[in-house]
């Protein structure tokens, strides 16, 4: 034999072998760069800014309280944490697999013989007492299949954890987001109760004109249209408040605070995201890194799938005492001592070992598959956040000019209605239109900023 071969067999049956294919990241398959930003998906050099974390991104502290009551109470959140338990839990399982379990037993046995079964040909009563300590059927791990169903075990468990992450980060831009919600309705329930109140006290004066036959039948009519209207927003925007706070209890996992302070949504609650972020930002979304530790687990399991092909050696062995009396147990002489390997080699299986490789081999494919969805996700996530912040800030800011222009026509539509110029129907028309740019500006603002929370969200922020 020669010297390569008897190395090679002495390093499998000291150390064992690794069956498990050496493991590649696969190239992201998105464009090179982020759209408006100029990062390249291959950078390591990069300087940008780090992402801020959600205390110091979510600058409210009303929305603070809210988000730490939500990591503390959320059911699902602690749902995610119990899977990472268990998953952890099975991983120390599968771990514990590689050493010998050692037992100690003790038993004691006494049997009468019939003449016809006894020695000599006499009836008696045969005794046999022992004490060993040992291990039964501890598989030697030569092939790696016992290694190989660990690092599955433990991808497994860091997948679990990357899922409770990715669990946090969505409820922490839930909860700002149905805060943001709760903000923006109820300062449409506010704009909605003050002109309702401007449109009853219009209705009473065209009433009153109406009476004396300044006003006609018609512009009574649409002054009533007007004030229903503003009545049907004002009981519609008290539902939603409503609805709100029951969403945002929900995400809370516990009671709501009864008054919650009202924030002016032109001055953003929210701190500015860096201009620049490193391309690996998107890699450490805590969705691509649990796609990623799948794959890493899928990986590993064809190494015990290959493993299989090979001879299992199992070790049952086990010393201690023996005696055919209680007494005499721990005498001199009683020693007793087991050592039993057992070889298995399969042979035949009907092609049942080839099609498990091919399936560990084809779960690794969908696992790839799936990584790379993961990454192209992010992508479209981060590229629209980045699109929607550079035309948000000039959709609000022509909002805010159409709020001017509604409030000039108002004015003049109002001086030219009481100099006697113009109908009411104008003045009304001005009314209507007014309402309608600064309900819109108000879910203008809302939107834009629940993209910049979305943004942040798709960039992995929220992660303690």
């Amino acid at each position: 034999m020669s010297k390569s071969i008897l190395s090679l067999s002495a390093a499998v049956l000291l150390g064992g072998c690794s069956l498990i294919p050496q493991y590649q990241r696969p190239v992201a398959p998105v464009p090179a760069s982020l759209p408006e930003q100029g990062v390249y998906a291959g950078s390591t050099t990069q300087a940008a800014a780090a992402l801020p974390d959600w205390r110091g991104f979510f600058r409210d502290t009303a929305l603070q309280g809210l988000i730490a009551q939500a990591l503390e109470n959320n059911r699902d959140l602690q749902v995610a944490a119990l899977n990472v338990e268990s998953f952890q839990a099975r991983y120390r399982i599968q771990r514990a697999e590689l050493l010998p379990a050692l037992d100690v037993g003790a038993s004691g046995t006494r049997q009468r013989l019939p003449a016809d079964l006894g020695s000599g040909g006499q009836a008696g009563i045969n005794s046999q007492y022992g004490v060993n300590l040992g291990t039964s059927a501890w598989e030697l791990d030569l092939f790696g299949r016992l290694r190989s169903l660990r690092e599955t075990a433990l991808e497994e468990y860091l997948a679990s954890e990357q899922a409770r992450a990715g669990v946090q980060v969505a409820l922490v831009a839930s909860v700002a987001s149905a805060w943001l919600g709760l903000q923006a309705d109820q300062a449409q329930l506010a704009l909605a109760e003050e002109t309702l109140a401007n449109y009853q006290r219009s209705f009473e004066l065209t009433r009153r004109s109406a009476e004396v036959g300044v006003a006609s039948a018609l512009e009574l009519s649409q002054a009533q249209t007007l004030v229903e209207s503003a009545r049907v927003a004002v009981a519609q925007y008290r539902r939603l408040v409503a609805q709100d706070r029951n969403a945002l209890q929900l995400l809370l996992g516990g009671a709501l605070p009864e008054t919650l302070p009202a924030v002016e949504l032109s001055a953003s609650p929210l701190a500015a995201l860096p201009v620049a972020l490193a391309s690996e930002r998107l890699l450490q979304r805590p969705d691509i890194q649990q796609a990623e530790a799948a794959l890493r687990g899928a990986n590993a399991n064809i190494g015990a799938a290959r493993a299989a092909f090979f001879p299992r050696i199992a070790l049952t062995a086990n010393a201690g005492t023996a005696s055919s009396q209680l007494s005499g147990l721990f005498d001199a002489g009683s020693g007793s001592w087991l050592f039993q390997p057992r070889l298995e080699l399969p042979i035949f299986n009907a092609g049942r070992l080839k099609a498990s490789l091919e399936v560990a081999e084809l779960q690794r494919d969908v696992r790839i598959a799936q990584y790379e969805q993961a990454i192209q996700n992010a992508f479209r996530e981060v590229s629209d956040g980045l699109a929607a912040r550079s035309t948000f800030a000039e959709q609000w800011q022509a909002q805010q000019d159409l709020v001017t222009a509604n409030r000039e026509y108002y004015r003049l539509a109002e001086a030219r209605y009481r100099t006697g110029v113009d109908s009411q129907l104008t003045l009304l028309d001005a009314q209507r239109q007014l309402f309608a740019a600064r309900q819109q500006l108000i879910a203008t603002r809302q939107a834009q900023l629940g993209s910049e929370i979305a943004l942040y969200k798709a960039l992995g922020g929220g992660v303690q």
